[in-house]
């Protein structure tokens, strides 16, 4: 029996520890604690207090967030989030399976896997552009005054149909979400992309021969077979769309009357330009909660479908 027993054991070897791959993992963890762990919960901490940036912080326990659930600023700014979550997130996933669909089915095979991927580098332009250039390039075009979108319905007849599109509280939001639809639809389409590649093709054979068309093929066969690649789309682009920043701020600084503002950015001004420090980390402390929340229900909503299929 210790014959046995001494037998069934494997020696981690010589020079080689039993927990060696933890030291891998160290670096990272470390890393994740200092810059994700530590600054998450010194904000938090701030975030009970009131504090104008200088001084010593005076300590007002939940204050900060009674405020923040009767602040009419702050749920107009959240359904502006909801907004900019369809327009990152729902719109761009769906072009994004169209165009992916149609740049795999008919371009790749009509005229070669080429310029499918030239189109498809094109698409992806706008998410390599630093958002602060995109944005001031779009600020160019959507100008009340010589901006190219009003010339160009100038031009074509269409003069009275010519706004100030950054301007007006009425027009600003649908503004900023046509443009983060041209930022994001690359995303999905090259996720999507490299999901077809997986689809094995003997399925959309049988399909054919059993008389399906391109949309039934499409709904029935491609679109099971990618289904974790519209988790993860749908996933990281609301993830993105709750945290967007850059592109309020390059377009419209939340104006006009804060007709665009999100949550990120009204932390920003409420840290910045009130110095409200501490209601400012308190929204930036629920975003964060938000955030996390939706991203484990959608993981957890991926495993569950996942393990189903």
């Amino acid at each position: 029996m210790g014959v046995r027993a001494r037998g069934r054991e494997r020696p981690p070897g010589p020079g080689r520890p039993r927990n060696s791959y933890a030291l891998y993992l160290l670096p990272g963890a470390l890393a994740f604690f200092a810059v994700i762990v530590v600054p998450f919960l010194m904000n938090t901490g701030v975030s009970f207090t009131e504090w104008q940036g200088v001084g010593t912080p005076n300590w007002t326990g939940l204050d900060n967030y009674r405020r923040l659930a009767e602040d009419s600023a702050f749920w107009e700014s959240f359904r502006h989030s909801l907004a900019m979550v369809i327009a990152m997130a729902v719109v761009p996933t769906a072009i994004g399976l169209v165009l992916a669909a149609a740049l795999f089915d008919f371009v790749a095979k009509h005229f070669g896997s080429r310029w499918a991927a030239v189109l498809r580098a094109c698409f992806y332009l706008p998410q390599v552009l630093p958002i602060a250039v995109a944005g001031i390039v779009w600020s160019w075009i959507l100008a009340p005054e010589s901006g190219s979108l009003n010339e160009l319905l100038q031009a074509v007849g269409l003069g009275s149909l010519q706004q100030d599109w950054l301007g007006d509280p009425d027009f600003a939001l649908y503004s900023v979400m046509a443009v983060m639809v041209w930022v994001q639809i690359g995303f999905p389409l090259v996720i999507f992309m490299a999901g077809l590649q997986r689809v094995d093709p003997a399925l959309h054979e049988a399909a054919e021969l059993d008389g399906a068309g391109w949309w039934r093929r499409f709904w029935h066969v491609t679109l099971p077979q990618i289904r974790p690649e519209i988790y993860v789309v749908l996933l990281w682009c609301t993830i993105a769309a709750l945290k967007v920043f850059g592109a309020v701020y390059v377009l419209t600084k939340g104006g006009p009357g804060g007709a665009t503002s999100v949550p990120s950015y009204f932390s920003f001004q409420n840290f910045f330009e009130k110095t409200q420090v501490g209601y400012g980390s308190a929204v930036a402390t629920v975003l964060t909660v938000i955030i996390l929340v939706l991203a484990l229900i959608g993981l957890r909503l991926q495993t569950r479908a996942e393990d189903a299929h």
